[in-house]
């Protein structure tokens, strides 16, 4: 399990909003709040930490809680841009290490894992990846309705056409529905490999089925959203496919904790129903699976004798 860590002036900044240039933030209300609601069921899991969040004074004393707490953290770039992949290995592998330097001075804890910035990544960023130590990536999204996500996307935007360019492969191609499900290692060259742990869709249909889409859903029927779910993690028994399961900042808070993000699926749903949703998936989960950080799941795919193989392309 992983919680990407996106902060209120990014998802602005990606949305193409005014003000994110001031950072405004609600990760102090927030990560309490997230710390709480794992420690209730016994969870540690992996949040994905922005560098420039990390690199903030105020956010220290939250960060080293979620290490306290015994979660792991990771890298989520440091700037978070979802356009990662179109900077030069330069720009990444700076993004890389300022995001790590600042993660560490936070928290106390090296990062060992990466997952880019709306699943952003090219095979420059899993080389440096591997140069610098790192056990997994986590950036892959293998699904079909990518394409879909970027056309609601800037349909609720105010971006101008330079910044629509720059975000022109937001969430993905189609392609990127033809990608496993299951963890693997990409072939980097010379003997050198990196695990891939996707985030995982459906088997087969590759329909998400992460918590911001189970919401999604939740707001439509709850029925549903439970018969989707179970549907889901059936699948991917039977397909004997472990779950890498996605949380986001926005499953924990309603339109009144940040009306800035009101255009966001599931942000009008009632802050108890939104909370009475998220329990419903966490039980039915735990019905299913063990739960793991990304690191401790990395460490027993690594120790599988059946991992796939796929060059960095």
């Amino acid at each position: 399990m992983s919680f990407d860590l996106d902060n209120l002036w990014s998802y602005m900044k990606t949305h193409g909003d005014p003000g994110w240039e001031s950072y405004p933030s609600y990760l102090g209300r927030l990560i309490p709040d997230v710390l709480e609601f794992f420690d209730k069921r016994s969870l540690r899991v992996t949040f994905f930490v922005v560098g420039r969040d990390a690199a903030r004074d105020v956010n220290v004393e939250p960060l080293q809680a979620v290490v306290a707490a015994g979660h792991e953290v990771g890298n989520h770039s440091f700037d978070h841009e979802p356009w990662l992949h179109r900077k030069t290995r330069e720009e990444i592998a700076s993004e890389i290490a300022r995001a790590e330097e600042a993660i560490v001075q936070a928290s106390g804890q090296k990062p060992r894992g990466f997952r880019g910035p709306g699943f952003s990544w090219n095979a420059d960023l899993l080389d440096i990846l591997d140069g610098r130590g790192y056990l997994y990536d986590a950036s892959t999204f293998p699904t079909f309705i990518g394409p879909l996500g970027r056309l609601y996307y800037f349909a609720k935007s105010r971006l101008t056409e330079r910044q629509k360019e720059d975000r022109k492969e937001l969430f993905g191609g189609m392609a990127e529905g033809l990608r496993p499900v299951r963890p693997y290692r990409w072939q980097l060259g010379g003997g050198r490999t990196i695990l891939e742990i996707p985030v995982t869709t459906m088997p087969l249909l590759k329909t998400p089925f992460h918590l911001s889409y189970l919401l999604y859903l939740g707001g439509i029927s709850p029925a549903l959203m439970r018969m989707y779910f179970r549907a889901a993690l059936e699948a991917c028994r039977l397909a004997r496919t472990g779950v890498s399961f996605l949380l986001h900042p926005l499953d924990f808070l309603s339109g009144d904790d940040a009306p800035e993000l009101a255009f966001f699926p599931a942000m009008a749903t009632d802050r108890k129903k939104k909370r009475d949703l998220v329990s419903d998936v966490f039980s039915l989960l735990r019905d299913h699976f063990s739960i793991y950080s990304l690191n401790a799941y990395a460490e027993r795919c690594l120790a599988a004798p059946a991992l796939g193989d796929r060059g960095a392309r």
